[in-house]
């Protein structure tokens, strides 16, 4: 890598996790979506001897289908082998070579495509691989500001280590984040047609996975598709609605949906639902994983039009959503996010359960917090659920507690 490279690389708050796991498993996996810096942030980790071989390389790719005995022969451990999804014969040759010699770090893999590379993972690598997700830059990364923290929960620890380390945000530096996304070139200005790079990444990248997943006849069809999805974001996931509006069929609706949670461009947030009480509702709620390229799907021309529009709660709270998810992401955790709403209105835009407690984390596009906007948190113990103190994430100056069970957390501190 040469000097230039070296300077424009950004730090990464999942590198010492990656680190900790290649001390330990054989095969390590990185997932998440196209151009998120999966392999920059490897191969600034890779050592001299590490090789490198990209699955997107078509001479590569048929080797390794064809004869992956071979390809691993030519592509020796240590090595870096990038989009495995192409080529998920591999992973049998790679279970076969760890088998023999068990040795940490042997193989570093990336995957962009998330249920083309698990379905191989799991049948061949059980047992012997670990696998982390690396999503679009945070603040904190965008920022330069320490990032390695511990996932974000509203308790008294796990806030004091966010404290020495806040972001001032006001509203226009909070919706040109949202705007503009978190896709590594925006961010690091590499490139800086915001536009231009939404519109190639879309052509690009998603029409490739949408072949790759699944038999799509018509793009155009999908494409409207994609912006209802993005106007859907930070509601309840209709799937009726969804296709009744994009004059497909409701299959055809699941299906697709599938190739963008499969592509890691949305999180599909279960409702938080017991058997035990038929006043919930089960309904999943929908978030677009990068709010850049929300916005640029819903057609918001500037983060001023964007921060005066319709979509504007929305977004904020897609935006927060997903800074929360990162923040488990980069420390290798798996979260178990939930929302919450019953049939009498009442909603918590994210339950967090941890320790065998619901943490209630309610978000508002507001500087000032009512102790109201937080009463669904009191029917969580009402209905005889452990919880643990509660948030409310919005536009406030400085952190404050709102009751003995809330406080409120100014978007920064994430």
């Amino acid at each position: 890598m040469n000097n230039r490279r070296k300077s424009e690389y950004r730090a990464r708050a999942g590198a010492d996790c990656w680190r900790a796991a290649a001390d330990q498993f054989p095969v390590l996996l990185l997932t998440g979506p196209r151009q998120v810096g999966k392999t920059t942030l490897l191969r600034h980790l890779s050592g001299a001897n590490r090789r490198y071989v990209t699955l997107d390389d078509l001479a590569a790719r048929d080797l390794a289908r064809r004869d992956p005995v071979l390809f691993l022969q030519k592509y020796r451990p240590p090595v870096l082998i990038d989009e495995i999804q192409y080529a998920p014969e591999v992973l049998t040759a790679i279970k076969l070579e760890v088998d023999r010699e068990r040795r940490p770090g042997a193989f570093w893999l990336t995957g962009s495509q998330q249920f083309a590379v698990m379905k191989g993972v799991t049948e061949s690598l059980a047992g012997r691989v670990a696998i982390l997700t690396l999503l679009g830059f945070s603040q904190r990364e965008a920022d330069g500001r320490p990032a390695v923290l511990p996932p974000f929960l509203p308790d008294a620890t796990a806030l004091q280590a966010r404290s020495p380390t806040p972001a001032a945000m006001t509203l226009h530096d909070v919706y040109a984040r949202i705007w503009r996304g978190s896709m590594p070139a925006l961010v690091t200005g590499q490139i800086r047609d915001r536009d231009l790079f939404y519109r190639s990444y879309v052509q690009t990248y998603l029409e490739r996975d949408v072949r790759d997943l699944t038999q799509v006849g018509d793009l155009n069809a999908f494409g409207r598709f994609l912006r209802a999805v993005a106007a859907r974001t930070a509601q309840m996931l209709n799937y009726s609605d969804l296709a009744r509006d994009c004059a497909i069929s409701v299959n055809t609706a699941r299906k697709w949906m599938s190739v963008l949670e499969g592509s890691f461009q949305v999180a599909i947030l279960p409702a938080y639902h017991t058997n035990l009480s038929k006043r919930l509702y089960s309904t999943p709620k929908l978030h677009f994983l990068d709010t850049g390229l929300c916005a640029y799907l819903t057609e918001w021309s500037s983060p001023e039009t964007l921060e005066a529009g319709a979509m504007s709660g929305a977004l904020f709270e897609t935006f927060v959503f997903g800074e929360i998810l990162k923040s488990w992401h980069n420390q290798g955790r798996r979260p178990a996010f939930h929302y919450y709403r019953d049939k009498d209105g009442r909603e918590i835009d994210l339950l967090i359960a941890h320790d065998g407690r619901l943490w209630p984390v309610e978000i508002k596009k507001a500087a000032m917090v009512r102790e109201a906007d937080t009463a669904a948190f009191r029917t969580l113990s009402g209905r005889g659920l452990k919880t643990g103190h509660g948030a409310v994430v919005c536009l406030s100056a400085e952190r404050m507690p709102l009751n003995r069970e809330v406080d409120v957390i100014p978007v920064g501190w994430l």
